[in-house]
C-alpha cells in the first residue's frame, strides 16, 4: 500500500473497512449532489413557501416516524443485507424520478412522494451502516475508523457533491439524479464485498442474529433496546445532550439566511461563503483530530467542544460584520467534526453490537427530532423579537445545559466503561 493510501486508510482498519469507507464516500457523494439538485427541482416546480418547506420536512419525517423500527430491524436481520438493499431501492426511487424529468411528467406531486420515500429507505441505511463500522474495526482503532468516515461525509455530502449538483443541475434537471443513482448503486457494490474478508484481530465481525431460536416480535426488541438505553446513565445523557444542543442549534441555524442578508447585509454569494466557511473549518478539523486525540483526553474535548458552540452563539449574537461571521463559521466547522467524530467513537465503544441498531436509531431521532423543535422555535424568537434573538436562545440555552452537564461529561466519555 502507498504512504499515501496508509496515512487515509490504515492497513490494521482491515480490509472490509476500506470496502465500508469506499461505499461510505460514494454514497455521500451522491447524497451531496443531491442536497444541492434537491431543492433546485423543488423550486423549479413551484413558488409556494409551504411546499418547498414541505420538500424538507418530508425527508426528514421518515427518521421520526421509522427510526425505532429500523434500528429494530437493523438488530434482527444481517446488516450488510440490509444496507445492500437499502441502496438498491434508494436507486430505483430516483430513477423513477429520472424517469419522470425525462418525459416530462414530473410534478412537485412526484417530487414530494420521492421525497418522502427517499427519506424512509435513507433511514434504514442510514441507521444499519452505522452498526458496521465496530463489527469491522477494533475498538482501540474506532476513532481512527469514525475520522475517516467523516471526513468523507464532510468531503462528499458538505463540499463537493452539492456545487457538482448544482452544475450538473444547470446542464439538465435529470443529470445530477442519474449521478445519484450511479453512485447509489457504486456503493452496493463496495459494501457487498465487506463479507469476502475476515475482519482484523480484535474486531467482533459481522454481527448475525442466530438463525435457530424464538423469533422476538419487533416492538419487544425496541423496548429492550429503549430499556438497555435507558439503564446505562452515561450514554442515555449523551443523547440528551444531542438532543438538547441540536433544539438550541438549529433554533439559530434556521434564520441564517434571513440573518445574514437583513442583519449583516450580504448577498447570496455572502450566504454561500458563509456554508463554504463551515465545510473549510471542518477540513481543518479533518486534518488536526489525530494531533488532538493523541494530546488531550476525550473529556477534554467534549468539554471544549460544547464550551465552543456556546461562544459560537454569542459570537453570532454580537457581530454585524459579514468577514468576522465567515472566520465564526471557519471555527464552527472544525469544532463540530471534532465533536461528531467524539461523540459518535464515545457511543460505538460503549454500546454492546447486539443493541448497535436501536440505541443508534435513537440518537438518530434525537439528532432530526432536535432540528424539527430547533427550527419551529427560532421562526417563532425571529419573528416576535427579531433575527438576532434566535442566536441570544442559542447562547443562553446551551450555556445553561453545558454547566448542568459539565461534571457528567467525564462519566460520558468513558461510558465504555459504566454499566449503568
Amino acid at each position: 500500500m502507498s504512504a499515501l493510501g496508509e496515512v487515509m486508510v490504515p492497513h490494521r482498519l482491515g480490509r472490509p473497512y476500506r470496502w465500508l469507507l469506499g461505499s461510505s464516500w460514494t454514497s455521500n457523494l451522491g447524497d451531496g449532489i443531491a442536497l444541492a439538485a434537491g431543492p433546485l427541482l423543488v423550486a423549479s416546480q413551484t413558488s409556494s413557501p409551504t411546499l418547498v418547506a414541505l420538500a424538507a420536512l418530508l425527508q426528514r419525517l421518515p427518521w421520526l416516524l421509522f427510526g425505532l423500527w429500523a434500528g429494530a430491524f437493523a438488530d434482527r436481520t444481517d446488516r450488510r443485507r440490509v444496507v445492500v438493499v437499502g441502496n438498491v431501492v434508494r436507486a430505483v426511487i430516483v430513477a423513477v424520478l429520472c424517469a419522470a424529468i425525462v418525459t416530462g411528467t414530473v410534478s412537485i406531486a412526484i417530487v414530494l412522494v420521492t421525497m418522502f420515500l427517499y427519506g424512509t429507505a435513507e433511514v434504514f441505511v442510514d441507521t444499519t451502516a452505522s452498526t458496521l463500522l465496530p463489527a469491522l474495526v477494533p475498538r482501540e482503532h474506532l476513532s481512527v475508523g469514525t475520522h475517516r468516515l467523516q471526513a468523507g461525509y464532510l468531503t462528499g455530502n458538505q463540499l463537493v457533491g452539492p456545487p457538482v449538483g448544482a452544475f450538473l443541475f444547470a446542464l439538465g434537471a435529470v443529470f445530477p439524479f442519474v449521478m445519484q443513482v450511479v453512485c447509489a448503486l457504486l456503493a452496493v457494490v463496495l459494501v457487498a464485498r465487506i463479507a469476502r474478508y475476515p475482519a482484523p484481530d480484535g474486531a467482533p465481525g459481522l454481527f448475525l442474529p442466530p438463525s435457530d431460536g424464538e423469533r422476538t416480535h419487533v416492538r419487544r426488541d425496541i423496548a429492550e433496546g429503549l430499556r438497555w438505553l435507558w439503564g446505562n446513565a452515561a450514554v442515555r445523557m449523551l443523547a440528551v445532550v444531542i438532543l438538547v444542543f441540536n433544539v438550541t442549534w438549529a433554533a439559530a441555524w434556521a434564520v441564517l439566511v434571513l440573518w445574514s442578508r437583513d442583519h449583516l447585509g450580504m448577498t447570496e454569494v455572502g450566504y454561500g461563503l458563509l456554508t463554504t466557511g463551515a465545510a473549510v473549518g471542518g477540513l481543518i478539523g479533518t486534518g488536526l483530530f489525530s494531533r488532538i486525540e493523541r494530546r488531550f483526553s476525550l473529556a477534554a474535548i467534549m468539554r471544549v467542544c460544547l464550551l465552543l458552540e456556546v461562544l459560537t452563539h454569542l459570537a453570532f449574537a454580537l457581530t454585524s460584520t459579514g468577514w468576522v461571521a465567515i472566520l465564526i463559521m471557519v471555527e464552527f466547522g472544525a469544532y463540530a467534526f471534532v465533536w461528531g467524530t467524539v461523540s459518535q467513537t464515545v457511543r460505538l465503544r460503549a454500546v454492546p453490537q447486539e443493541f448497535q441498531g436501536r440505541v443508534g436509531s435513537v440518537y438518530l431521532i434525537c439528532v432530526f427530532a432536535g432540528m424539527v423543535i430547533g427550527q419551529g422555535l427560532g421562526g417563532v424568537i425571529a419573528d416576535h423579537w427579531g433575527l438576532t434573538a434566535p442566536f441570544w436562545f442559542a447562547f443562553a440555552g446551551s450555556g445553561v445545559t453545558l454547566a448542568l452537564i459539565w461534571k457528567s461529561l467525564g462519566h460520558i466519555a468513558h461510558a465504555d466503561a459504566a454499566g449503568g
